[in-house]
């Protein structure tokens, strides 16, 4: 049954009282599917399927909600029923719920929390929003080196369901220095006497906990490795970053790719928490910057005035040249971004990228042009110098297009702003000034 028809049957059942069927129906699904679900239902009914949950269920329902439902749900939880839930949450999945919430609530749940995880609940919320140790768990199986397998497995045993994960193990000394790593395969299938220290990997990589969550998803692709251990500048282990949490920053990451390339500040919130003040303020900065900037181009037509008026009819190819302009510099910016975000291009790569499209736009463009004189000279019946005038302006155009959609994201990078930023609705605006001088420059030295 997919979740909007699950939806309407709950909705039926909580109307006509049917609960027994309806826990029923709950406990029998996924907590990620239980999270989407809920997002059908008001906050009353939210609460009352919540609270029918069998207890594990709920945490993990919990944990799967986004912020907007967690504020609800919070909202109509008693006291108890939040601090229960909190108390079996993750350690990270905490600290996100914390850094989601008010600084009034973060203070009541503080105020009930035992001094030594309140201490480390704060130097945690006290990591900046965008660093690894932002988004680590505490929650790890560390091993001694000194230990043999058999002990190593039945320490796994007794703390494992408190942690994380277990399929990765790190190995540390008495001063918290991070040594390597023994995979939970390894454990099962050694010499139960063999010592850890004989068997770990020692070639560990690691992220620091100031490093970039950008760079830390970095890694995550280059290596694939499900966890990736967190240290201090000493190489002390603090945490470890699962993979479950890098899939959100990534999807975060992208996101705030989108809506840069959209002309829009990114934002945090989920687009239902937004107001429309807080939506208008997030775009009407780019768009000013792009009014003005375009500004340019009224300018450019004003200064062309007096070859206009002798051929009135170049004002109609205007709209396809900036259209064409546009577009392929959209296409390349695009691409060039793209690639830098997957680490498919580096900074260093810049002339060959810039070569490249280069020749992409020199063939393009040769063949827009070549098309676009065949259709004013012989099917439209245009003159011999307008038509190629209109078509000589689009292969320069589409090669510059292409030129500049490969080489302003790249210095944009260079210079440690985001990419994004020369994305579609900048280009179109640079490129449609570029594409009037070149099209009344060629109009002067052929028409004249």
């Amino acid at each position: 049954m997919d979740l909007e028809r699950q939806a309407k049957y709950f909705a039926h059942l909580i109307e006509s009282k049917d609960l027994q069927t309806l826990k029923q129906e709950v406990e029998s699904m996924n907590g990620a599917d239980v999270a989407e679900l809920l997002e059908s239902f008001d906050e009353r009914d939210t609460l009352l399927i919540f609270r029918m949950m069998p207890k594990d269920l709920s945490i993990d329902v919990f944990a799967y909600m986004t912020p907007y439902q967690r504020r609800l749900l919070i909202t109509s939880m008693t006291d108890e029923e939040l601090q229960s839930i909190l108390n079996d949450l993750y350690f990270d999945d905490m600290i996100d719920l914390l850094e989601e919430m008010p600084a009034s609530f973060v203070n009541k749940v503080l105020a009930q929390t035992p001094l030594k995880e309140r201490k480390l609940i704060n130097e945690f919320l006290m990591y900046p929003e965008d660093s690894a140790g932002s988004i680590m768990t505490t929650e790890y199986v560390d091993l001694k080196p000194e230990w043999t397998v058999g002990q190593a497995l039945e320490y796994i045993k007794q703390i494992g369901m408190t942690k994380e994960t277990v399929y990765t193990c790190y190995v540390k000394n008495k001063y918290q220095k991070l040594l390597g790593f023994v995979s939970l395969r390894q454990l099962v299938t050694e010499d139960p006497k063999a010592k850890i220290e004989d068997i770990m990997v020692d070639d560990v990589i690691s992220v620091e906990t100031l490093d970039d969550q950008e760079e830390v998803a970095d890694k995550f692709n280059k290596y694939g490795y499900l966890a990736l251990p967190v240290v201090d500048q000493e190489h002390r282990l603090i945490g470890i970053i699962t993979v479950d949490d890098i899939m959100d920053v990534m999807e975060e990451e992208t996101t705030e790719d989108f809506h840069r390339m959209a002309a829009i500040e990114p934002s945090k919130k989920d687009y239902m928490e937004e107001t429309v003040w807080s939506l208008a303020k997030n775009r009407l900065p780019w768009l000013l910057i792009l009014m003005i900037s375009a500004t340019l181009t009224s300018g450019i037509i004003n200064r062309y005035n007096w070859i206009i008026q002798d051929f009135i009819i170049l004002t109609s190819f205007i709209p396809m040249l900036s259209d064409t302009g546009g577009n392929t510099g959209s296409q390349s910016s695009t691409v060039v971004i793209r690639a830098l975000a997957t680490g498919d291009i580096k900074i260093s790569d810049i002339w060959k990228v810039v070569f490249k499209e280069g020749k992409v736009g020199l063939i393009a463009g040769t063949a827009l042009g070549l098309v676009n004189f065949i259709r004013l000279y012989f099917l439209v019946k245009e003159g011999f110098l307008i038509s190629l005038l209109v078509s000589l302006t689009i292969l320069c155009v589409v090669e510059l297009s292409k030129v500049m959609g490969a080489f302003l994201p790249i210095v944009v990078k260079k210079l440690g702003f985001d990419p994004a930023l020369m994305a579609s609705s900048f280009i179109s605006t640079v490129i449609d000034s570029c594409a009037l001088i070149i099209y009344f420059g060629l109009a002067n030295l052929i028409l004249y």
